[in-house]
């Protein structure tokens, strides 16, 4: 695995299509290089998390599935939501109780997220929290940091530059 960019990515404007199908043809290739199974329900998932480029909740999602000719009974959702995430293809944003695809699915990274309380944007930035305070507390403490979960909710750009309504 690689290390990731420092650069948070979620917010700028981009190719939306090359990003989401490139995403998803790196998921295809990471899958059968490592064994994984893709199944076309898991697919889909990571596909409507790449299109959103928000964080969506699992019934959301099971709606949009639904709308997809994909299964309409919530274990569905959950199942390929458990997969993906446990594989690092989505996180899940605790805050909103709901899920956003990996910025970087193919590095070893401590993700950080920015979200607009006002459209629910998501964007994922690099975090080090070993090296930082909590790490230093964590380490006086004797405790060993498996996981974090960093979320910062504020406005994105594009919520930013929109006049009080």
């Amino acid at each position: 695995m690689t290390s990731p960019s420092s650069a948070p990515i979620g917010f700028e404007q981009h190719d939306h299509g090359a990003c989401v199908s490139d995403a998803l043809a790196a998921a295809d290739a990471r899958c059968a290089a490592e064994g994984l199974r893709l199944t076309p329900v898991r697919r889909k998932v990571l596909e409507l998390l790449l299109k959103e480029h928000r964080a969506l909740g699992a019934y959301a999602i099971l709606d949009l599935l639904r709308d997809a000719g994909f299964g309409s009974q919530p274990p569905v959702a959950y199942r390929a939501l458990d997969f993906l995430s446990e594989h690092g293809f989505v996180h899940k944003i605790e805050r909103l109780n709901a899920f956003v695809a990996c910025a970087h699915p193919n590095d070893a990274h401590s993700p950080a997220f920015m979200i607009c309380r006002a459209c629910d944007a998501v964007a994922e930035a690099q975090s080090t929290p070993a090296k930082g305070t909590l790490g230093e507390a964590a380490k006086a403490a004797g405790f060993q940091i498996e996981k974090t979960v960093v979320e910062a909710e504020g406005l994105c750009p594009a919520c930013v530059e929109k006049p009080d309504e």
